[in-house]
């Protein structure tokens, strides 16, 4: 991958959820969504796909939409916190805590401010399903996380977000154990099943 190859892809990534913002059914997005994302793994340069795997990929493993699974929530702010996370590519990655989303039927979701270069807000999820065979992936899976684009909007107020559990994806590490990605928390890790958006199951070798 070259340099230009990764902003190609990100620029790409934000022009989807700015698709998907814009668009007023949230099926009909979640179903752009799915297609544009399966276009970047199928044929860009930058895919996190492996050799192997790219060979016999036909998409990734989404579940249909469900609307039950969509809801905006206030964020309610915290003390402080800091969090140093180690990785292989992109060093230590420093977080702070903006607060805290608590999802009906869900649990709480800690909500992350990125606090190196660019800013942006971090919000993953690790669910009862997380390292189950034909589950979701061990790490947990990202809601949002806007330095990259993956971004649903700000809800009726400021102070809000838009969370989608259909839009749930899988971090590149999944595909690919050359990437380390900041993972799921304790704050970010519920009790119950997520069945809905990314899961992690087809591709060989996982």
């Amino acid at each position: 991958m070259t340099a230009f190859e990764i902003a190609d892809w990100r620029r790409r990534v934000f022009a989807l959820y700015a698709e998907v913002r814009a668009m007023e059914d949230p099926g009909a997005a979640h179903g752009i969504w799915r297609a544009g994302r399966d276009r970047l793994f199928a044929t860009h340069p930058s895919t996190p796909l492996l050799a192997e795997d790219f060979a016999s990929f036909t998409g990734l493993p989404v579940t249909p939409y469900d609307p039950a699974w969509r809801f905006e929530v206030a964020v309610t702010p915290t003390g402080p916190r800091h969090l140093d996370v180690a990785t292989g590519t992109d060093g230590v990655v420093p977080f702070d805590l903006i607060g805290v989303a608590e999802i009906a039927g869900v649990g709480s979701l800690d909500v992350w401010k990125l606090g190196s270069y660019g800013g942006g807000i971090f919000v993953p999820v690790k669910d009862a399903l997380a390292g189950k065979p034909g589950g979701t992936y061990g790490g947990g899976r990202y809601l949002i996380d806007t330095i990259k684009g993956a971004d649903l909007g700000q809800g009726s107020t400021p102070d809000s977000l838009v969370l989608d559990f259909n839009f749930a994806y899988n971090p590149s590490c999944a595909y690919d154990p050359e990437w380390a990605c900041p993972l799921a928390q304790a704050g970010n890790t519920v009790g119950i099943e997520i069945a809905v958006g990314e899961r992690y199951a087809g591709l060989t070798g996982h």
